[in-house]
């Protein structure tokens, strides 16, 4: 057997060094510059092959397959990948006998094959957007409802929408209620609502929660206005709703059990940990908990599903090995490993199915699947076939922070392992008290390895997604961490089994005495200087470099993974160097943020918190939107703001259509929420009409050229886009020479009721 193994590896060998036309490759490390660094090349992809690595590369090529139709322009047609897949399928059979060439026609397929998964989810969800904030009377079923500190928010599957015709009716509503006692889920109700359309991002590469909410069948985000009514259903609930609403009553009702027992913010953090209902949490405990660098402990994902899934395991095994005659003639570890599955799939399911647990579910289901066929799991393995599930279900996944973090840090934790078993040898003392000492240091040493190798891996998406990084992470896990694995998860799951008896409330006040600590640490953690430190949004170039180091680091197994050194330096160099815009406008043209002479964002108009907010991240820049030197650039009077830029140029933002004679003539460039008149002779006009078909707008000032960037950008609209795309650039780059500004008078500009963003 074993010189059977040793032909198949030479054969392996000699196949890949033929495609590189090399006679006899070497394992040993070859520097590119000698005459040997083609046989080192074919050496180690010879590794890669015989350890199984070009498997995981497929999952890389079916969600690159779904980045590639999320930068298509209006709703690609599904033949065309179709066809993709079936030619690169076909092609695999005369490529059969070349490595190169069956890697390549399996890469494309599964690349098609993801930009198909894509058009396909898309169509399946494809429902009417709202095209415009509408306050109209709705009924329709409540789907799940989340309580808050204030009120409660629910998903409305919507029956009816008065003036609004069914082609036209969104499926889902999401909407806030400002008393949420006696709601649940199944129930029909009616009432009036305002409602908008989901909001677009705030600015290009910002979060899209159109596109969130359109993947999700939310056609309209808003608010109930006055009271709503309790009316019998115009037709009986269907059973999908039924056993969506009863799971999400049995959450609600577990989430209400738990708080009320702790009670306070340990009691809404506690119930988190367990149901994944997270509404409950304050807007200060989820701001300390991300300072610490552990919010990722409310998040339902691998320490959960291991503790659940291995506690359903222990227990099923160790009943069965009571009986003598069981444990002998019985498969008693497949018989586990059974119910830790069904275990596992039932608290996916009653948690709330989010793509950490899904992805942490289907990495379990794969290990004991393993124990049933008798195969070992291979790590790495089980990740890409768990990214190829989770992708092929939801493909707008790959898009998101969860998913990207979720993968990247397992993918890191599974590549590192043999290096996080180095130096931790057996202990050979014979002292109770010496061997209960190397286990606490093996779990400490392990603790930190793990928590720097996760923290490394997840930083860039952290950084591209949310601008902030967590340095003091380590500390914050190191100390938090054991409470929750020793104390707070043990008494979660000893909670839900004694909750069907009613004698679960002293074991949850046990978990919130643990809970209360971990938030006293988190605190402790984010009071120290430099927990959170805010940096400039990442390009596109940077986190797709990163990215690619990371996979690259984490896929392979031989020396070729030492070239992810390239990509990784080059994205940090990028990341390190952040071309900042001069300037963000709103989508609709109610306030901007304007690079002044200092330097730095001055704010004009009034866009909402929440939008200002985000530009001052994108910016990495830490002020509050509050903050009164937001304004200090800015000469501004009761129709009107000007700032000039350190270009010299001037910038006018228009709140009174008299206010365009003047700055029509000596501005560069105005931005209003008004139409601008035709006669207008500033070089760029970005008015109501402009940023209807582009959306949120970001300014480069290029050499005396002024650069627009849209939300929207040109081509046909997309299929969670409401409204079409802007058709031509109106003077997006125009070459003029700095104008200088004209003092006006300075007056302050009177507060207004700031527009609501969505939750």
């Amino acid at each position: 057997m074993a010189e059977y193994e040793t032909q198949a590896r030479k054969q392996v060998r000699n196949a890949t060094a033929r495609a590189l036309s090399v006679a006899r490759p070497r394992f040993w490390p070859a520097p590119l510059f000698l005459p040997d660094w083609r046989g080192w090349i074919a050496a180690n992809v010879a590794r890669e092959v015989e350890q199984r690595r070009l498997f995981p590369w497929i999952a890389v090529c079916f969600g690159l397959g779904i980045v590639l139709f999320f930068q298509a322009d209006g709703r690609p047609a599904l033949w065309a990948p179709l066809v993709g897949l079936a030619l690169s399928a076909a092609l695999t059979v005369p490529l059969r006998r070349s490595v190169w060439g069956l890697a390549l026609a399996i890469g494309f397929a599964a690349l098609s094959a993801g930009f198909a998964a894509a058009v396909i989810r898309t169509g399946q969800v494809a429902a009417p957007v709202l095209s415009r904030v509408m306050i109209v009377p709705v009924s329709g079923f409540i789907e799940s409802v989340e309580q808050r500190p204030q009120g409660a928010r629910l998903l409305l599957k919507v029956v009816d929408m008065k003036d609004v015709a069914e082609n036209a009716r969104p499926r889902f509503v999401r909407v806030t209620v400002k008393k949420g006692e006696g709601l649940a889920a199944g129930q029909f109700i009616e009432g009036k609502a305002r409602l908008l359309p989901p909001p677009q991002p705030a600015w290009p590469g910002g979060y899209d929660f159109a596109r969130d909410a359109f993947y999700k069948e939310i056609g309209a985000v808003g608010s109930m206005l006055g009271s709503i009514r309790y009316v019998p259903p115009p037709h009986p609930i269907s059973w999908n709703l039924w056993l969506a609403s009863e799971v999400d009553a049995a959450r609600n009702a577990l989430t209400e059990r738990i708080a009320r027992s702790i009670g306070g913010q340990e009691g809404a953090v506690g119930a988190a940990l367990i149901t994944g209902k997270r509404g409950l949490i304050g807007e200060t405990t989820n701001d300390v908990l991300r300072a610490a660098g552990i919010y990722h402990i409310v998040s339902i994902s691998g320490l959960h599903m291991v503790l659940a899934a291995g506690t359903f395991f222990w227990l099923v095994r160790a009943f069965l090995s009571l009986s003598p005659g069981i444990a002998l003639s019985w498969p008693v570890k497949k018989i586990a490993a059974v119910a830790a599955m069904i275990g596992a799939v039932a608290y996916c399911v009653f948690s709330g199915s989010e793509v950490a647990t899904e992805r942490s579910l289907i990495m379990t289901l794969v290990m004991f699947g393993a124990i049933l066929v008798d195969r070992p799991a291979l790590s790495i393995r089980n990740l890409a076939i768990a990214a190829l599930i989770v992708l092929a279900r939801e493909p707008e996944s790959v898009l998101g922070p969860s998913f990207q973090m979720s993968f990247g840090a397992v993918g890191a934790l599974a590549a590192s392992t043999p290096l996080l078993k180095f130096g931790t040898p057996e202990a050979r003392s014979e002292s109770a008290f010496d061997k209960v000492a190397t286990w606490g240091m093996r779990g400490l040493t392990g603790l930190i390895a793990t928590t720097v190798v996760a923290s490394i891996a997840t930083a860039p998406f952290t950084a591209y997604h949310f601008q902030t990084l967590n340095p003091l992470g380590l500390i914050g896990n190191s100390l938090a961490l054991p409470l929750v694995s020793v104390v707070v998860m043990p008494s979660a799951l000893l909670g839900v089994i004694a909750y069907p008896f009613g004698l679960d409330r002293p074991i949850w006040q046990v978990m919130g005495l643990a809970v209360a600590k971990v938030l006293d640490i988190s605190a402790w953690v984010g009071g120290l200087n430099g927990s959170t430190v805010l940096v400039p949004a990442l390009s596109v170039g940077a986190i797709v470099l990163m990215s690619l180091a990371l996979m690259m680091a984490t896929l392979m197994t031989s020396s070729l993974r030492w070239f992810a050194l390239i990509p990784a330096s080059i994205g940090l160099m990028l990341g390190a160097m952040p071309d900042r815009v001069d300037g963000f406008v709103d989508r609709e043209g109610s306030g901007a943020a304007i690079r002044g002479r200092d330097g730095r964002l001055t704010l004009v108009g009034k866009p909402s918190s929440f939008v200002a907010e985000q530009w001052l991240h994108a910016d990495g820049d830490a002020r509050s939107p509050d903050d009164k030197t937001l304004r200090d650039g800015a000469r501004c009077d009761r129709i009107g703001c000007i700032v000039e830029t350190r270009s010299g140029r001037t910038v006018a933002f228009v709140q009174d259509a008299a206010a365009f004679d003047e700055d029509c003539r000596r501005a560069g460039l105005i931005i209003t929420r008004l139409k601008a008149p035709a006669t207008c002779g500033a070089s760029v006009v970005l008015d109501k009409a402009a940023l209807a078909g582009r959306g949120a707008t970001t300014i480069r000032f290029n050499d005396g050229a002024i650069v627009l960037k849209s939300a929207r950008g040109e081509g046909e609209a997309r299929a969670w886009e409401d409204k079409p795309r802007v058709a031509t650039e109106a003077k997006p780059s125009v070459q003029e020479p700095p104008r200088p500004a004209q003092a006006v008078p300075e007056l302050d500009i009177p507060e207004d009721v700031s527009s609501a963003e969505p939750d």
